[in-house]
């Protein structure tokens, strides 16, 4: 019985999905949205074009608008989060527009 255990803790962890992106939304508690950007090459043009993908992750760490962070995938956390903020990579140097009151 304690042989299977083992067997069980001694496999390797399976490597998570990793993708790095910039913040775009940061509105919501310890919620992000990320934009990630790929290049894909057109089926018939061959021409490199750059597709933007956009994840819900999970932010412990404190992301603003505009850093560029590192996300893993994750467990399911909610209807449309499957990823969490693994590091922020960058921070943003700009100020953030709508954290200004208007006159």
């Amino acid at each position: 019985m304690t042989e299977a255990k083992d067997d069980k803790q001694a496999a390797p962890a399976r490597r998570r999905n990793e993708q790095v992106g910039v913040v775009v939304k940061a509105k919501m508690q310890k919620t992000v949205v990320v934009a990630v950007e790929r290049l894909v090459r057109h089926e018939m043009y061959r021409k490199t074009i750059k597709r933007t993908s956009t994840f819900m992750a999970h932010d412990d760490l404190g992301a603003k608008k505009g850093d560029q962070v590192r996300i893993v995938e994750t467990r399911p956390l909610s209807k449309h989060k499957r990823w969490r903020v693994e590091e922020i990579v960058g921070k943003t140097l700009v100020k953030d527009e709508d954290a200004a009151p208007r006159a």
